[in-house]
Parts: C-alpha cells; structure tokens; sequence
C-alpha cells in the first residue's frame, strides 16, 4: 500500500514538474502526462497501480465530470448569445456525420464489420476542447468571440452525443434483440432531457446554497465538487446524461454572484488539471505493453481520415448556415483535438466483453496521439496563420474579489506602471479615471506609500486600486501595457483611427472624404456594420466601406460601441 502510494506520488510530481517544458517545446502537457504513464508501465511499475479496464473506467467517469464541472463554471453566458446554436448543431449533428465518415473509413482500413467501424467512428468522434483552451492559454491567445463560445459550448455538449451513439452500437452487438429506432430516439431524448433538467436544477439550487449558508472558506469548493459529482451520480442513475447535468450545473454557478466564486474557480482549475493527469497516467499504464501497439499504421491512417476529412466536412455542413467565414470553419475544423473523452467510451466495449474489445482502446490511444501531436502542437500558430487571434488586451497583475457587503462587487486590483508611457513621472491630475474607483497605495523600491494626488507616478510603481470589476480593462489601459503578441499592436489590428459606433456614414463621408455608395448616409457605423454582417457581430469582425475597412472594437450586447478604421 505505503509503496502504491509513493508510486503514484512520484509519478504526479515528475509530470508536474515536467509541465513548463510543454511551452518550451510546444508539446500538450497532457501528452508528457501520458508518456510518464506509459514509460512506468514500459519498466515494469504499473502492477503497483491498478490500471485495469474497471478502474480506468471508474476514474475516467470521476475525471470528466470535474473537468467539465470547471469548464462549465468558466463558460460566461454571453458566450450563448453567439455560439449556442452553431455549437449545439455541431455538438449533435456534427458528432453523427463525424461518427459515420470515420466509422466507414475504419471499416475499410481495418477490415471491419460495419457496426464494428462505426464503433470506432463514435469512440473517436468527441472533441476535448479542456486540453485545447489549456494550450491556447499558454500560447497567450485571444480568439474572436464567435470562434471561442462555439468551441466552448461545443466541448461541453457533445459529450452526450458520443456516449448515446456508442452505448446504442453496443447494444446493437450484444443484444438478441437489438433497439429499434424509436427506442433509440427515446434514449437520446431522456440522455438530453434528465441531463438538462437535473443541470438547470442542481445550478440554481447550488447557487440559492452558496448565498444562503455561511461556510468555512475551505468549504466553498468542496461543496461545489461535492454537489456536482451528486447531480452528476443522480442523473446517469436515471438514465440521463450526466456529464451534460454537470457542464449545465457549471454553467448556472459560475454565471451567478455566489460567495468565493474566485477560491471556487482557482480549487477547480487545480482539480480539473489533476483529473486529466490521472486519466493520462492511467492510459499509459494500461497501454504501455508492445503489443497493444500493433496497430499502429491503421490507427494513423484513421487518424488522418478523421482530421483531414471527417472533422472539417463536419464543421463545413453544420456551420455554413450560421456564416461562419470560410477561415472561422477551418480553424474549429482544426482544433478539433482528441482527449480524454474518447480514452473512455473505448473501455466501454472492454467493460461489455464483445470480441476483440482491445482493439477500440488502442485505437483511440493511437488517434489521441496522433491528434495531440500534430493538431496540439500547431494550435497557436494556425490561430495566427489565420489571422483570428485579437490584439492581448492588458489587465491586472493580481485581483482579489471584496466581500465585504451582499450587493457589492468590488475588487482589489494591483497594476504595474508601464515605464514607456510614465517616463518622466508625472501626477494623475487631469486624466480621466473610471468612476466608482478608489485608489488606496503605491509601491516604490519595496517600499510602501500612502497615496495622494501630487504624488508623481513613475514607471515600475505598483498601484493598488478598489474598484467595480468592469474597470480593469481601463485602469489597466491607463497604467499597464499588453504584451501582445509579436506584430499584433491595436493600431495595427484595428487602424490608426477609433470612432464610436454612433457616428453617421454622411459624418464619415465629410470627415475623411470617403465614398460610400451602398449604405444610407442616415444609417450610424454600428448599423452598417451589423447589416453587412451575417451574424451577430463580434470584436474583430470587419466589414468593408468604400475605400477603407471597419474593425469592431468594442462591443456591449449586440450593439456595436467602436471600431476602428483601418485603411487598406
């Protein structure tokens, strides 16, 4: 036991420590987790760690509901307002044409029956968008809106899809007598409709708890975790789909003003971390014998099917009638990277003991692999390729949420002068501050000062300020700057010029000479630009106006509130 525990121990901290070399050498980290699994079970120590099928299965279940218990939480509810439904079409129908291209696929490259290929297709058709926006962080990306709440709502949706698609297929293998259609549709419907109901319920009720009870502060997260996995647990017990209950729970606690929402996320952030690497150090345990490899050629080939062909012909057919432009398909076509999620529903054939089971878990492991390698290592770059990341915009050092009144959302932010534009120093007397702001300290040199208003600011100062949370992308405008990524500046993404939204196409005309013959000059830029737009406008978005291009940005709802004039 004492020498299991070490085991497990030592592996958890060498790949932890491992971790920072992912951004060096552009790897997913979850890809060092799973090579520490594979190299300990490679020399012999995985008999001190049950990797059985059983056990695997077992905490893949407890892993993804905690990594989507924290994506959920992290999911802002704007997000729906421009990607719910292109994500739910592509959560849905995305996972059946997926599914049915790559399954057709493997039984032609792997010699299959049929039900057995589309097996395979399902196994492998889930995305695990958790891994993705892991790595687009590091890489310090800022995607468009449009593109990263699809992908968002689209990671914690289609999860149900790919389970009620291959708990179906088994069916089908095992039984006598297989389900018909009505059955199955039956089965989707009460998948889909317990895991919304049991979400929608087990948020608001948490919530009401996390606002109504006085808790030590330790306590806050666990009661998240606890509650989650219970809403979790409870629904698959009745047939629904737990992972979606949740991902929904998640959602509806994460967008309310609870108590220790910011202890909460940090407890999760740690947690959902640790359950992806145990469920990689677990897969490598399980598939570190040679001979679970012999497939090898055919997984790549599959592989490359479901990268090249499936995924994109998916996003293509689900997401053109939401106009999503052409390089918007490719890039979610592309970050369509294989996880934890298909490491799981391959041990469901293992766990049903039809023949030749080990097949779909090795390969799986070989289609992570592959997908982890060359689609999670060029993610940042084909995010700049094509030109969909956003200016990075600045913000605090560190903040800390104020709960000192029910009703108040205040902050403690700590900003950092940027020496650039503070030099020499100078005072705050006649800049324009935010309202509502307070500013209550400086430190110089490692030495604390009592803030007043003749005091020269100068670069390398650090400032605390108390302030309402929507101030901190001012404030750290005013004294910070971003560090963006190389060529990518403001004045460079969105023009030379900034123009609010109301102004009107004739006050542009008069302004910089401009001629423009397909819009009413009556008609404000923020109109325009929502007319010439196939969606709901996003930042970023660019709309084409005479001789010079709008760029969206900034936005408040639906409404276009600036953009910049960029001249081509």
């Amino acid at each position: 036991m004492i020498l299991t525990l070490f085991f497990v121990a030592a592996m958890l901290m060498i790949s932890i420590l491992l971790s920072p070399l992912s951004n060096r050498i552009g790897l997913p980290v979850l890809l060092l987790f799973l090579g520490v699994g594979m190299l300990a079970g490679q020399n012999g120590f995985g008999h001190l760690l049950p990797a059985d099928a059983e056990t695997t299965f077992l905490v893949g279940h407890l892993a993804l509901a905690i990594i989507l218990l924290d994506g959920g939480m992290r999911t802002r509810a704007e997000t729906f307002r421009v990607g719910l439904k292109p994500a739910l079409t592509l959560a849905t129908l995305g996972v059946v044409i997926t599914a049915g291209i790559t399954g057709l696929a493997a039984v032609w490259i792997l010699d299959l029956p049929l039900i057995y290929g589309l097996l395979i297709g399902t196994i492998i058709s889930s995305t695990d968008a958790a891994a993705v926006f892991a790595l687009l962080q590091n890489r310090g990306l800022r995607l468009n809106q449009r593109v990263s709440a699809t992908l968002e709502i689209e990671s914690g949706s289609n999860d149900p899809m790919a389970i009620f698609l291959t708990i179906v297929l088994l069916e089908l293998i095992v039984q006598e007598t297989p389900p018909g259609v009505l059955d199955s549709l039956w089965l989707l419907v009460k998948q889909l409709t317990l895991g919304g109901i049991g979400g929608l319920l087990g948020g608001f009720l948490l919530a009401w708890l996390l606002k109504r009870f006085h808790l030590i502060a330790a306590f806050y997260p666990l009661l998240v975790t606890a509650a989650g996995l219970t809403v979790f647990s409870a629904t698959y017990l009745l047939d629904g789909s737990g992972f979606l209950a949740i991902y929904l729970m998640g959602v509806i606690v994460g967008n309310r003003q609870v108590k220790k929402m910011e202890d909460i996320l940090q407890v999760h952030d740690g947690l959902a971390w640790l359950a992806q690497l145990c469920l990689f150090l677990m897969l490598g345990l399980l598939l570190a014998p040679e001979e679970k490899m012999s497939h090898i050629t055919e997984g790549i080939l599959l592989g490359g099917v479901l990268i090249l062909i499936a995924r994109p012909l998916a996003v293509a057919l689900t997401l053109w009638p939401f106009g999503f432009r052409f390089k918007e398909q490719v890039f979610i076509s592309w970050v369509g990277l294989r996880g934890a999620v298909p490491i799981v529903l391959a041990l469901f054939p293992l766990m049903a003991g039809i023949p030749d089971a080990t097949i779909f878990p090795t390969i799986a492991f070989i289609v992570v692999i592959m997908s982890l390698l060359v689609q999670g290592t060029t993610l940042a770059a084909s995010a700049r390729w094509l030109k969909l990341e956003l200016p990075a915009e600045p913000k605090a050092m560190q903040h800390s949420q104020l709960e000192w009144s029910e009703g108040t959302e205040h902050q403690l932010m700590l900003f950092e002068l940027d020496g650039e534009h503070w030099t020499p120093p100078r005072t705050l007397s006649g800049i324009r501050l935010p309202e509502g702001i307070v500013i209550c300290a400086l430190l110089r040199d490692n030495q604390l000062m009592p803030w007043h208003s003749e005091l020269k600011l100068a670069g390398g100062d650090r400032l605390a300020v108390i302030g309402p949370e929507e101030t901190e992308l001012a404030l750290a405008k005013l004294f910070s700057s971003a560090e963006s990524i190389p060529a990518l500046r403001e004045n460079v993404f969105f023009g030379l010029f900034e123009l609010n939204g109301d102004i009107l196409i004739k006050d542009l005309q008069a302004s910089f000479g401009i001629q423009v013959n397909d819009g009413n000059p009556e008609q404000s830029l923020a109109d325009y630009v929502a007319n010439h737009l196939p969606n709901h406008p996003v930042v970023g978005d660019r709309v084409r106006i005479g001789p010079v291009t709008l760029v969206v940005k900034a936005m408040q709802g639906d409404t276009v509130l600036r953009v910049g004039l960029k001249i081509s």
